[in-house]
């Protein structure tokens, strides 16, 4: 993958959002397990990507790849909890909800494609 990888850089500029969030929840809001919750899959997914970055083979990026893209759906879940408890607004609900969603997308295009490469025996990695 290229240097100036678009999932990647998104992913990891997620993972900061999520840590501030995560910071806002504990210290602002007093709410400490769904918070977790959101702070191990929202920055998990950067650190799949990372992974699936270095993989050894195409099925192994798109494993790990896969992984991520588990692991952004979580993040929708408790975001949308989140907002449900009434720990977000409807603007922060919104904004973050957003970035996942677009990660999803991102993510999910990825996997189609390397699917299809797979499928017709273009390696891109052994």
């Amino acid at each position: 993958m290229k240097t100036d990888n678009i999932v990647q850089k998104k992913s990891f500029d997620f993972a900061i959002r999520i840590v501030g969030l995560y910071k806002y929840l504990t210290e602002e809001k007093k709410e400490f397990l769904i918070s977790k919750q959101l702070f191990r899959a929202g920055t998990s997914i950067g650190a799949n990507i990372e992974e699936s970055i270095g993989g050894q083979s195409d099925k192994d990026f798109l494993t790990k790849l896969s992984i991520s893209y588990k692991e952004a759906r979580e993040v929708i879940y408790w975001i949308k909890l989140l907002s449900s408890c009434s720990y977000l607004t409807i603007k922060q609900t919104e904004s973050i909800l957003a970035d996942a969603e677009e990660l999803c997308k991102i993510i999910g295009k990825i996997q189609v494609t390397t699917k299809k490469r797979i499928l017709n025996g273009q390696v891109l990695r052994k």
